[in-house]
């Protein structure tokens, strides 16, 4: 097919660019004075089991925040990683007393939310439910049911998670990141895989739940509509049954940064484009003197908003990326620095060079943007306050972090008190340029000739982090002609007679995105006419049209008329099939080999596309479109296969979709051809 599924990130964006307005940025608005606020001190008592219980009384709205968390390091699960999001997931599946569907319908009854996790648990109810919810969410950690069906169930959704994105070079990289930076026998650098998961028993998850669940390690903090002396009767009996653990975690191994800064390196042929990740590890704590004018430096490097240094340059300055980022991490058991963009593949050494630029000026900080920088973060911090879980979070920290009691209640004075000074020699103390680690997955068939250059030991990488040798485009042999490759492709999905035939496709797809079941109808015809649909629970949400002439963009009733670039490009895809075309035209040229999901395949370049043949098959196994929105510049990765015959010719029935940095899998449901009339590209 000449046009693959990639408009659907066309069809995505048309939201954002129908509801885009006009906003004056030439003038900031004045800060006022700052404020002084007051924020409540919980009221403390403790367990006999060893639970500490923090209540916050807050009477503006008629609601109850309750939050539980757990204070101890991470553990190393092994050969069974994964089984502490297995028990995370299997908590909420009922009680002893009440079933899965039953308690689920009771808290929907009621209009709250229990949510539980591998390291704690939430609520949120009306105060007038609040005695019910609680028992609920209490009976839900100390009666927690465990069984066998629930477990298979949390197996096949966390396997089938994994195969899901096993092609996403944010996953790829996140992995051999931590791989890299912890080492894969660590509890922050072991992964999990299909094995692993598959491992895991129920006796391993209750081992779990006994050892990670315990009340002596967990802070319970309530906030809300409520009376102190009342809900500490509710809690203590809600949770009397809870058994201490006598558990004893073993300490963090010291991890350490790289004698000098290195670029790491893993190939992601299928990428759309490359994840950059970057950083280093630091002893910075929240109770340290530093602390604000770390979390200043960072905020003006990368760790605000869009005006930051780095989102500045890479994003407006070169049009690298969507946006730059920069980030602080000060917890409890791991402190680090990092930073993160997804940039063009062949801008990579550039994005790299300009990314350790910003990083390196961060020690000159100009007057007017540290002023900025304390504005702003005294608006986002008197925000915050607005939110219960963010209080309740405050009062974790000044317990878990061994931080002074005024802390919090003096955080804007600490903030307005920073001088230059003191924000540019912070930075010392958590960004190391001599000691980072530079890791890039991508298709290193676009950048790798480029990294060396930048002066840094550049070191290859396979999916799982372990060293490899640089990894080399092959060239096609001798013997193999662009024409031949054409013809292979035709002869595979049913021979010339039957494909020159097609003048239209129309397919009926699903998939999923963000927990969401969509449909998708694509029709395709001859002269670039393209009508794309798409619909939620039987109802079109949004749908693009192109008409060989002009086309449209329809989202949320609202309808636009399609940008001109995107215009420009249908205009000039006359055919279904490029293969056709090959023997005759000069604009597609033949390039080496390459890896499509772990097979060798031709690549085919035609302008702003590239098209991917199977070696030993002929079949088209992907194809990668540059497109153009809002001024930037992005790939659009589409991968096929699962070909089955439809009239004659076969056509792929699983597509995989890479739109706006989301992976997607389309399962096509069926397959028309030349049914297409006028009518459906108006």
């Amino acid at each position: 097919m000449k046009k693959s599924l990639y408009s659907i990130a066309a069809v995505f964006f048309v939201s954002g660019l129908i509801s885009a307005q006009v906003i004056d940025l030439n003038q900031m608005p004045k800060p006022g004075p700052t404020p002084s606020v007051n924020i409540a001190t919980p009221q403390t008592f403790k367990l006999k089991n060893g639970l500490t219980v923090m209540v916050v009384e807050d009477h503006k709205l008629p609601r109850v925040n309750t939050t539980l968390t757990f204070d101890h390091p991470p553990v190393v699960e092994g050969n069974k990683a994964g089984v502490s999001d297995i028990m995370a997931d299997l908590l909420g599946s009922g009680t002893s007393k009440i079933s899965k569907d039953e308690f689920n319908k009771k808290v929907d009854f009621l209009g709250a939310s229990i949510n539980y996790r591998a390291n704690g648990a939430s609520a949120n109810t009306l105060s007038k439910y609040y005695p019910e919810i609680l028992n609920l969410f209490a009976a839900g950690i100390t009666d927690a049911k465990f069984s066998n069906e629930e477990l298979s169930k949390s197996k096949e959704r966390g396997i089938a998670g994994l195969k899901s994105s096993e092609l996403s070079a944010q996953v790829i990289g996140k992995r051999v990141f931590d791989v890299l930076t912890y080492g894969k026998n660590t509890a922050l650098g072991e992964y999990q895989t299909e094995q692993t998961l598959n491992a895991i028993t129920l006796a391993d998850v209750q081992d779990m739940y006994k050892k990670s669940y315990a009340p002596n390690t967990g802070y319970l903090v309530v906030i809300g509509d409520v009376k102190y002396s009342e809900v500490k009767k509710m809690i203590e009996n809600a949770f009397e049954g809870w058994k201490k653990s006598d558990y004893k975690y073993p300490s963090l191994p010291k991890f350490s940064n790289v004698a000098k800064t290195e670029i790491d390196v893993v190939d992601v042929p299928t990428a759309a484009q490359s994840v950059i990740m970057l950083g280093d590890l630091h002893d910075l704590k929240m109770k340290d003197p530093q602390y604000f004018a770390a979390t200043t430096a960072n905020y003006i490097l990368g760790g605000g908003s869009l005006e930051t240094r780095v989102n500045m340059n890479l994003r407006e300055k070169n049009g690298f990326t969507y946006g730059a980022y920069t980030s602080l991490d000060v917890s409890k058991y791991d402190s680090s620095f990092g930073g993160t963009a997804n940039v063009r593949g062949e801008v990579t050494d550039k994005a790299i060079k300009e990314f350790m630029t910003e990083i390196k000026g961060i020690k000159t900080i100009k007057p007017e943007e540290l002023h900025n920088a304390k504005e702003k973060l005294k608006g986002s911090f008197i925000l915050s306050l607005e939110r219960p879980e963010t209080v309740a979070r405050f009062a974790l920290n000044l317990i878990t972090q061994d931080l002074p009691k005024d802390f919090y209640s003096n955080y804007l004075k600490s903030v307005d008190a920073l001088t230059v000074d003191q924000v540019q020699k912070a930075s010392d103390s958590f960004i190391k340029p001599n000691n980072m680690r530079i890791f890039v997955a991508g298709k290193t068939s676009q950048f790798a000739g480029q990294l060396d250059a930048l002066g840094y030991p550049v070191k290859y990488f396979d999916n799982y982090g372990n060293p490899v040798a640089k990894p080399e485009v092959k060239k096609a042999d001798a013997s193999v002609t662009l024409a031949g490759v054409a013809d292979k492709y035709i002869a595979a999905i049913g021979g010339k007679d039957k494909v020159s035939k097609i003048t239209s496709i129309t397919s009926v797809a699903t998939t999923k995105m963000q927990g969401m079941e969509l449909g998708i109808k694509n029709t395709q015809a001859i002269g670039g006419k393209v009508n794309m649909e798409i619909s939620m629970m039987g109802n079109t949400i949004q749908k693009m049209t192109y008409d060989g002439m002009k086309g449209s963009m329809t989202a949320q009733g609202n309808k636009m008329d399609m940008p001109a670039e995107m215009q420009e490009a249908y205009a000039k895809e006359k055919n279904l099939f490029p293969e056709l075309a090959f023997a005759t035209s000069k604009e597609y040229t033949l390039g080496g080999i390459e890896k499509i999901e772990g097979a060798d395949a031709y690549a085919v370049k035609s302008g702003d596309t590239t098209y991917y043949y199977d070696v030993k098959t002929g079949l088209k196994v992907g194809e990668i479109k540059k497109q153009k929105m809002q001024g930037q510049e992005i790939e659009v990765p589409s991968y096929y296969s699962n070909y089955k015959d439809v009239d004659g010719v076969k056509l792929p029935f699983t597509i995989k979709v890479n739109q706006m940095g989301q992976d997607m899998q389309l399962d096509v449901k069926s397959y028309e051809l030349n049914k297409a009339t006028a009518e459906d590209f108006k």
